[in-house]
């Protein structure tokens, strides 16, 4: 047998020992095989797969990166070890992977496209326009992907113009593209263009009968009335063929349940809303009522007045951010604001718990630990993104719901910050939630009984934050803000030392987009047609929620 032979045999005995599991003995026998010359890729890579199967991605990378030295030219090499590093959290370490090697081969069409994904994941915004960009010169192929991804972005960008250039791009190269067709569609769902984006949604039915999101967008943008006779049937022998769909068959049982409850079908509206999250159900995280106790004790402990007092920044800065529960009246408290000419609204903006999970580690212990003066850089940080997105937006508003877990750590970033913190009815925040398609780990989200828990733990924490920072914090009351909407704006306004401006009561036709799942609520305007909508399922909501509704569960 040749010495080339012994090799071969002596490899394919490593790869039966890591197909027994036997890895220590596999972990050997490949590396001896990486010190000799022939095998030394395959070897390489196998001991990165091996690591990875013991969770030893360290020892991975070491592998990866060594693959990556030897062959600098070779993309596949780049691209695994850029993947395991983005992995681990260390997205600039991956960044930094693919300028090398572009340096290298700068007509790498794929390698911009490549760290164009992981500039936006960044939120280095230009580079990402410039990488797509490039990626397209350079002639990469599917070209279609790289425009709806520019869409994605300059839509995130708050460029809805730019936006829409780019979706229409895409569809021109590949008029069956349905990505960019769909983006195109919640576009024009956000920018208030109902007609249109209906006719484009239909467009993708005609392609993709079985695109059942865009079935439901359809009934989410229409209000369903008695002269929408086959609305209900579409929608049933849909759910009836789509046995093997379990997220489309969630999505079309939430749209069934929108369009009973408008036609006032409201048991079987319950039925639907039912079906429909016991299948969201499945693809969530299980909730657990004792750890978010302890979750919600542990920032009440962490974050209270005197370590806010001793962990304030230096910082000038008054941001504005809107939160609260979702479904809360959040998105129409923010348009309404919006309506103002010295307010900018900036949507639903992750750049908060971004910085979070990437400048305290171990978050909220690690924030707690935190001294001043890094708090005061991860408040210039939060500034300077949000200038980048709007830099001539004035006061430009942070409405993301979930920023009530963080006040205490936002009042020490920004001492003068003003919070605008939106509380609606439990029980109709309870339906509302549990009458809407939520993504993300809202593992309460589907249950009635954990979204009034979450409920009321929400309600605890803010009476927290409250008692601790009350002089930042200003409640809206959904119920008063629809019933009798201009004292409740006017007192939002002093608060925001802002002067009253009409125009703030009437906002259902604004221009700006509005990112949220309750986008055609919002262009209704102000009514109070939802407030008491509990009443509607009474019969359906058992004497749990209503023991939660009187403090007594």
């Amino acid at each position: 047998m040749t010495q080339n032979e012994n090799v071969a045999t002596a490899f394919e005995q490593a790869k039966r020992l890591h197909a027994a599991g036997q890895l220590a003995e596999a972990e050997t026998a490949y590396s001896q095989l990486a010190r000799s010359g022939e095998y030394r890729e395959a070897a390489l890579q196998a001991l990165a797969q091996l690591y990875l199967q013991s969770q030893r991605p360290r020892d991975a990378v070491d592998m990866l990166s060594a693959l990556h030295r030897e062959d600098p030219e070779s993309l596949s090499h780049c691209s695994r070890l850029a993947s395991l590093l983005d992995a681990l959290g260390e997205t600039g370490s991956a960044i930094s992977t693919y300028e090398q090697y572009l340096g290298r081969e700068p007509d790498a069409a794929t390698g911009f496209f490549n760290v164009a994904l992981l500039y936006k994941k960044e939120k280095r915004y230009e580079e990402a326009v410039s990488a797509y960009r490039r990626a397209i010169e350079l002639g990469i192929d599917d070209p279609q992907e790289v425009y709806s991804n520019l869409g994605v972005l300059y839509s995130e960008l708050h460029d809805a113009d730019n936006a829409r250039s780019m979706y229409e791009q895409a569809h021109q190269i590949a008029p069956g593209y349905l990505p960019a067709l769909f983006n195109l569609a919640g576009l024009l769902e956000e920018s208030g263009e109902r007609e249109t984006a209906v006719e484009v949604y239909e467009k993708i039915l005609a392609i993709e009968p079985g695109h059942h999101e865009s079935r439901a967008r359809i009934v989410h943008a229409t209000r369903i009335t008695g002269d929408h006779d086959t609305v209900l049937d579409d929608l049933r022998q849909a759910i009836r063929t789509s046995a093997g769909d379990r997220f489309g068959l969630e999505t079309l049982n939430y749209a069934l349940g929108k369009a009973l409850d408008e036609l006032g079908q409201y048991d079987e509206a319950f039925d639907a809303y039912a079906a429909a999250n016991e299948l969201a159900r499945s693809r969530m995280p299980a909730y657990d009522r004792a750890a978010t106790e302890q979750a919600f004790d542990q920032l009440i402990a962490l974050f209270d007045a005197n370590w806010i007092a001793s962990a304030e920044s230096s910082s000038v800065s008054a941001p504005v951010f809107i939160c609260g529960l979702f479904r809360s009246g959040s998105t129409l408290t923010e348009q309404a604001l919006a309506s103002h000419p010295a307010v900018t609204s900036g949507g639903e903006l992750d750049l908060l718990p971004w910085l979070l999970g990437r400048r305290f580690a171990g978050y909220p212990q690690g924030a707690a630990n935190a001294p001043a003066e890094k708090i005061r850089a991860v408040a210039d940080e939060y500034q300077s993104k949000v200038f980048q997105l709007f830099p001539d937006g004035g006061i430009v508003t942070d409405k993301r719901p979930d920023n009530f877990l963080h006040l205490g750590l936002v009042k020490a970033m920004f001492p003068s910050a003003k919070i605008v913190y939106t509380k609606r009815n439990l029980l109709d925040n309870c339906l509302s939630i549990y009458f809407q398609q939520l993504g993300g780990a809202l593992g309460y989200s589907t249950n009635l009984e954990d979204i009034a828990h979450y409920y009321k733990q929400h309600e605890r924490l803010m009476s927290h934050w409250q008692a601790c920072m009350a002089d930042n914090i200003h409640s809206v009351i959904y119920e008063e803000l629809v019933q009798d909407p201009e004292p409740v704006l006017r007192g939002l306004l002093e608060f925001l030392g802002l002067t009253w401006d009409e125009r703030c009561l009437d906002f259902a036709d604004a221009a700006n987009l509005v990112k949220t799942a309750s986008v055609w609520q919002v262009r209704e305007g102000l009514h109070s047609k939802s407030a008491g909508r509990w009443r509607n399922y009474e019969s359906r909501l058992g004497h749990i929620l209503q023991q939660f509704e009187s403090g007594s569960a």
